[in-house]
């Protein structure tokens, strides 16, 4: 069951500051011009301003961006989401979070949308039947796995996490739900960190992806 496209939802409206109230006519996703009006996502500087930023962290030279932080947040948290909830395809029929703090994401998004929630877990959590893909790290190798059936043939799926650096779990992610049978056409995140390009690769697979805040350097 996919989202209603034929009145303004509550959490677009929420996003944009929309009087829901006082629009009229059908609304489209495709054109976010709901109610004869043009709407624009902003900068979201709001939300990077609830962002920690710790130096040297989990290394020397690396500024670690914790969304905990924004999460602590209610209105920040609250407002992530709806904006996240904004950008989705409208035909979009599950969405999938990666464990841990994709599922933090996932779980309130699709609440919002009215979909149905994926997760793909590190190894060991699964009790059924379940196909997995192997990915490697700046500092070795990892797995994430799904249960067989959880994904329907042709499925369209929304990949999200809270961060992308490098790309290496998002790849791994959109590998994953293609064996299961299903398709990625769209990625968000809250933060992508460019420099390190994993946004870059996920385009190169024909992922859209799309962020709330970006941050320069790693």
């Amino acid at each position: 069951m996919g989202r209603p496209s034929d009145r303004l939802p509550l959490f677009y409206c929420r996003a944009f500051g929309i009087n829901k109230h006082t629009c009229s006519g059908p609304f489209s996703f495709e054109n976010s011009a709901g109610c004869g009006q043009s709407w624009r996502m902003n900068s979201n500087a709001d939300l990077a301003a609830l962002i920690r930023n710790i130096p040297d962290y989990p290394k020397p030279g690396i500024m670690f961006r914790d969304v905990s932080s924004l999460l602590l947040d209610a209105d920040g948290y609250h407002m992530t989401i709806d904006r996240l909830a904004a950008l989705v395809d409208p035909d979009t029929q599950l969405v999938a979070g990666i464990e841990a703090r994709g599922f933090i994401v996932a779980s309130a998004l699709a609440y919002v949308l009215g979909l149905g929630q994926l997760m793909l877990r590190k190894p060991g959590k699964l009790p059924g039947e379940k196909i997995g893909t192997d990915y490697t790290l700046e500092y070795g190798t990892d797995r994430i796995e799904m249960h067989v059936g959880h994904v329907q043939p042709d499925q369209k799926v929304l990949l999200v996490d809270d961060l992308i650096a490098t790309g290496g779990t998002a790849l791994a992610g959109v590998d994953l739900i293609q064996q299961g049978g299903g398709r990625v056409e769209q990625a968000l995140f809250i933060v992508d960190l460019p420099d390190l390009g994993g946004a870059a690769k996920l385009r190169a697979q024909g992922v859209r992806v799309a962020s709330l805040i970006g941050f320069d350097g790693d």
